[in-house]
């Protein structure tokens, strides 16, 4: 189930932005993402009616619903593909019933289902376990409340490369253009940026910018 992963695809995060927001957004830098990731804010507000929206309106873009599921997980991850998700995620600190279920939701819909390793204590143990459970993808994420104590994902996205699962990896956490090299020396499957691209004067320019970095740095 696990896709190629020759060249990093980049993944834009919708968090803090309305419905009204969304579709002009799109429409100037669906050509610079490969997945559009509707965050966790952004499903509370709307539900999964906004999956299958983006979806309609874009077929081309690959649609993430970070749920951050932690119980019921087959239930929960199968609402969000009957949405037309290609990707959920949940949390990994969750039992491995709740993982076995999201990853059983993601094969009987032909989805992808990612591993959020945000407060994770053991990265290498949990992600040798998660990936003798069929996780898809491991997503490595510092949060918010983390970025403003001056965390950085790049360590932890250093252990999980050290550890050698073979599963595909993710990363977040206020990636932004001058941070993203950093990243991608490491070669992940997929960069998250989210206000590094959403808060930017031209958000055409700066998601163009950050393509042409993935670009520049594994051709």
């Amino acid at each position: 189930m696990t896709e190629p992963t020759a060249t990093t695809q980049l993944q834009l995060a919708l968090d803090d932005i309305t419905r009204d927001e969304i579709f002009p957004l799109l429409e100037k830098i669906a050509g610079s993402v490969d997945i559009v990731e509707v965050g966790t804010p952004l499903l509370m507000r709307y539900g999964v009616a906004i999956i299958t929206e983006i979806k309609q309106r874009h077929p081309s873009l690959k649609v993430l619903s970070d749920a951050k599921i932690m119980d019921a997980a087959y239930y929960e991850a199968a609402l969000s593909f009957d949405a037309g998700a290609d990707y959920v995620t949940f949390l990994a600190v969750t039992d491995d019933g709740s993982v076995t279920g999201a990853v059983r939701a993601a094969r009987d819909s032909g989805g992808l289902v990612v591993a959020d390793m945000i407060c994770v204590p053991d990265l290498a143990q949990r992600a040798g376990r998660l990936a003798g459970l069929g996780v898809d993808i491991l997503a490595v994420h510092t949060g918010v409340d983390q970025q403003a104590r001056g965390r950085t994902p790049l360590d932890d996205l250093r252990a999980l490369t050290a550890s050698g699962t073979g599963v595909p990896l993710a990363v977040a956490g206020g990636i932004n253009r001058s941070t993203a090299a950093d990243y991608l020396a490491l070669r992940p499957h997929i960069l998250i940026v989210g206000g590094g691209i959403t808060s930017a004067p031209d958000v055409a320019a700066e998601a163009a910018h950050v393509h042409a970095i993935i670009q520049g740095t594994q051709r």
